[in-house]
Formats: structure tokens, sequence, C-alpha cells
């Protein structure tokens, strides 16, 4: 099972933890939220970070799920990539994470694959006629 860390700004990935935890019922295993301090240097939260990769990874990898791509905070999680071994995706959300925790059974290319897909299509623009999940009837 591929490992997880959830990188974002603010009580972000925090909130992220505490829905998933709410969906399911139960805090997945092998799931962590780094902590930003923004008084840290990004060497400093690097260091954290590389701690934290090792800590977690079991041999599957360690997925990295950003907020937002370019900020100091992923710059030096991308420091720490290795392809196939620690990855990153950035644009974090539930429907991302959700999918990811259902599918990190698979190879980490599997994985990436299912992390783009479960954020891109869980926005959805809803419309008067929606009237559940999934578009109504």
């Amino acid at each position: 099972m591929i490992s997880l860390i959830i990188l974002a700004q603010g009580d972000m990935g925090e909130g992220l933890l505490h829905a998933i935890e709410h969906v399911l019922g139960k805090r997945p295993a092998a799931l962590e939220v780094q902590p930003i301090d923004y008084h840290e240097s990004q060497d400093t939260l690097g260091q954290a970070l590389a701690k934290r990769i090792a800590r977690l990874d079991n041999g599957q990898g360690v997925l990295i799920l950003a907020d937002i791509y370019g900020s100091s905070h992923t710059n030096a999680a991308c420091q720490l990539l290795q392809p196939g071994r620690v990855e990153l995706v950035s644009g974090v959300n539930l429907p991302m994470l959700v999918r990811v925790l259902n599918y990190r059974h698979l190879s980490m290319e599997a994985l990436l694959r299912k992390a783009l897909s479960g954020g891109t299509e869980g926005i959805v623009q809803a419309t008067p006629k929606s009237r559940s999940a999934g578009g109504g009837r």
C-alpha cells in the first residue's frame, strides 16, 4: 500500500484529514499531514518532509498530495522526488483524496493516474436540473 502525505497551507491538510475520517468512518493508515510552519526555511521543511517520507515508506512508495504547485513547500517537496518511489501531485481536493485512498494498492504509476482523474472529475458545475449526486434523473 502506497503511503500518503498531505502538504497544504494553513488548516487545509488537517481539514482534509478530518473530512476523510468522517467519510470513511476511520482514520486511514499511512496517511499523514506535513505541517507547514511559515517561519521555517524551505531547507528545514525539506528535512522534516524527508524524515516523514523515510518513516512512512514501507517499500511501496510515498505519494505527496500538495495544495498548489510552485509554492515554497511544494518546491521543497520536489527536491525529494524519486520517480516511481516518491511522487507529488498538486491541486489536492477531497475527491482526489477519496480516489487515492480507494486505489493505493495499485502501482505508483496507476495511482498517479487515479489521483489526477479523481481530482479533475470531482470538480463539477451544478445546474438547476441537478437533483442528486451524479446529475439527477
